[in-house]
């Protein structure tokens, strides 16, 4: 994580509230404060403010994911939720609704959107650019692809699904990556391109569904329109745990996105290795995105929002991997609560809340970045 100072901000203000004077040594004891107090964690250093918000998301985030475990229709108190999610509920239907039924499907909102906003906040760093996102870039509609034609293939099994999307995903990175190559990869014609490829494979998955049987057709459709419907914990535990182990992936990667933010230039002086270091980053973010398709279907605009409210949030100058994961959690989980309960009795998959409030994000975040060019 950087520090908000700068040489051009002037002279660098020590604890004690005074600023030093340009060429001036600081004096025996006096502590030079480098501007927002950080956390040293192993080996990253980590902003204290960022840390701070992103627990309180998190809390928010959990909130939301004990509503949604009392809410329904086989309501429950507080203590019937907690005795459930221990198995010590007097009645055994309370046990098989809370631990069986509600739990997996709250862990998977919480789990599954922090990997769609730590890999859109990888995306955006890498492409510097806030509509730089997965879905946009065309990888989420890859891993899609790459889902149904396993779907129509081997049936709807999640390991051949998982398979299926991660090749599908990787695939159209490549594509992607060797169609922008030009001497190194420019965000702007990443984005255009992953566009581009979106719409065509779109085309051809729309192509794929009418030619599939009927069966196997509704399968691969319910499947796209994005829903933790029917969560059970034989999904999602491998789904859980390659999404952990790939977002820790990405974050040991954190300080150099956060130098590759700088320019190509700028952190190649400051020893990045500029392309290996991006390839490496957008194998992980593709395959974190893809393990998160197999699992619930292509989830829109999580990936996104998240990192650009994080950043609002925290008030941090570049996208946070934390932010992102914990804002992405409070985003699927609570869009997940509304498409349960926001109808009444009707429910949505929540890939069509995600639209709805995308949509709207969306159009916001192209009336700032149009004031921002003028």
């Amino acid at each position: 994580m950087r520090s908000s100072h700068s040489p051009i901000d002037g002279p660098a203000e020590t604890a004690s509230g005074h600023r030093a004077l340009p060429g001036r040594r600081a004096l025996p004891g006096e502590r030079i404060n480098f501007g927002r107090p950080m956390l040293r964690v192993f080996g990253f250093r980590i902003d204290l403010r960022v840390v701070i918000t992103s627990g309180l998301v998190a809390l928010a985030a959990l909130g939301c994911g004990f509503t949604a475990l009392l809410l329904g229709e086989f309501s429950l108190t507080p203590g019937e939720v907690f005795q459930g999610l221990f198995g010590q509920a007097d009645r055994r239907i309370v046990n098989t609704v809370v631990a069986e039924w509600r739990a997996p499907r709250v862990i998977a909102g919480i789990v599954l959107g922090a990997g769609l906003g730590v890999s859109g906040a990888v995306f955006q760093s890498l492409t510097r650019n806030p509509l730089g996102s997965p879905d946009i870039i065309g990888f989420s509609t890859g891993a899609y692809t790459g889902g149904i034609v396993t779907i129509i293939v081997f049936g709807t099994s999640f390991v051949s699904t998982a398979f299926g999307a991660i090749v599908g995903g990787i695939l159209t990175a490549l594509i992607v990556y060797l169609l922008t190559w030009k001497g190194g990869v420019q965000g702007f014609r990443l984005i255009i391109v992953g566009i581009a490829l979106t719409a065509m494979l779109n085309a051809f998955n729309t192509w794929l569904i009418m030619r599939a049987d009927l069966d196997l057709a509704m399968a691969a459709a319910t499947w796209g329109a994005g829903s933790l419907n029917g969560m059970g914990w034989s999904t999602l535990l491998p789904a859980a745990i390659g999404t952990v182990i790939l977002g820790l992936g990405c974050g040991l990667f954190s300080r150099d996105l956060g130098t590759l933010e700088l320019g190509d230039d700028t952190s190649k002086a400051l020893g990045v290795r500029n392309e290996p270091v991006r390839a490496a980053l957008i194998l992980v973010a593709v395959a974190l995105v893809a393990v998160v398709t197999a699992a619930a279907g292509p989830i829109a605009f999580v990936a996104l929002a998240a990192p650009q409210i994080g950043r609002r949030i925290a008030k941090a100058q570049g996208t946070s991997l934390l932010s992102a994961a914990a804002v992405g959690a409070l985003l699927l989980v609570a869009a997940d609560l509304i498409a349960q309960h926001g109808l009444g009795e009707t429910q949505l998959p929540v890939g069509v809340v995600t639209v709805c409030i995308g949509g709207i994000y969306l159009i916001w975040l192209l009336i700032q970045e149009a004031r921002k060019a003028q």
